[in-house]
């Protein structure tokens, strides 16, 4: 017993300065990296990145600190760190191998954080998927759609595709097309319909409305009508301009003609019927 407490002491003797010193590498890295992580944030804020970002950059930077303090902590009380470090490479290789797909959507957040291809609150298309931007995090984004589904979609799936903001530039312009019967006036359906935008509340006045023929089609006229509006009346225009046109030529005698078909029969000996 006595000899063992005695290799005890020995121990401590040679090895008490070096606890002491690992313990203060702890206790001082611990506060120099808080401090360091902290001051990184205040920076990225201070540069107007976004707050999601930032926070996630502390957190992830007072992690990294922290393991090498700790590593620097145990190779001053005389533990080998090499193979340490090894393992725990390895085990980060694995473990990468493991999350790709995660690892994938995270660096897709990040991107979309940093580059901003639209906020909460526009209105997207992404990868075929429309809907409002309600949430955008690390790995995922999700969408409230218009039938109030909620979309959630991998962020590496909407770095990979195209994006279609609605809602960035102010404004949209609304297409409708439009067939008028050749036995109708031209000039004078296109007054009719030149009619409805200009009076219509939500419609805006520059750039002026369009209204001009597109194609001499098979069974009409076709005419484009092309208002703008802003980005949050779209349906609201869409349906109600629309709805307009139609009452107004019916009203001005304006036909809107269905597909139609003229067919030859003919018949043996007897010509054409």
């Amino acid at each position: 017993m006595e000899e063992m407490v005695g290799k005890v002491y020995e121990y401590l003797a040679e090895s008490g300065l070096n606890i002491v010193a690992a313990l203060a590498i702890l206790i001082i890295g611990r506060i120099a990296v808080k401090l360091i992580a902290k001051a990184m944030e205040k920076a990225m804020t201070k540069a107007r990145v976004d707050a999601t970002l930032a926070g996630f950059a502390r957190g992830l930077c007072n992690m990294l600190l922290m393991a090498i303090v700790i590593i620097a902590a145990l190779a001053k009380i005389g533990i080998p760190t090499a193979s340490f470090i090894t393992v725990i490479g390895a085990m980060g290789l694995d473990v990468g191998f493991a999350l790709q797909g995660s690892l994938s959507n995270f660096a897709a957040g990040i991107m979309l954080i940093t580059f901003k291809p639209f906020k909460v609150g526009d209105l997207v298309e992404i990868g075929g998927k429309t809907g409002t931007v309600i949430e955008i995090h690390i790995f995922n984004t999700f969408l409230d759609a218009p039938d109030n589904v909620k979309v959630i979609i991998p962020n590496s799936e909407v770095t990979g595709s195209s994006i279609l903001n609605y809602t960035v530039n102010g404004k949209l312009r609304v297409d409708l097309e439009i067939g008028v019967s050749y036995e109708d006036d031209l000039q004078k359906a296109a007054i009719v319909m030149k009619n409805v935008p200009a009076e219509h509340k939500l419609v805006l006045a520059e750039p002026v409305p369009v209204v001009a023929v597109k194609e001499l089609a098979d069974s009409c006229v076709t005419f484009v009508v092309r208002p703008w509006v802003r980005s949050a009346d779209y349906w609201d225009a869409y349906f109600d301009i629309t709805e307009m046109v139609k009452i107004a030529l019916d009203e001005n005698g304006i036909s809107i003609p269905f597909p139609q078909r003229d067919i030859h029969i003919i018949g043996e000996g007897s010509g054409t019927a």
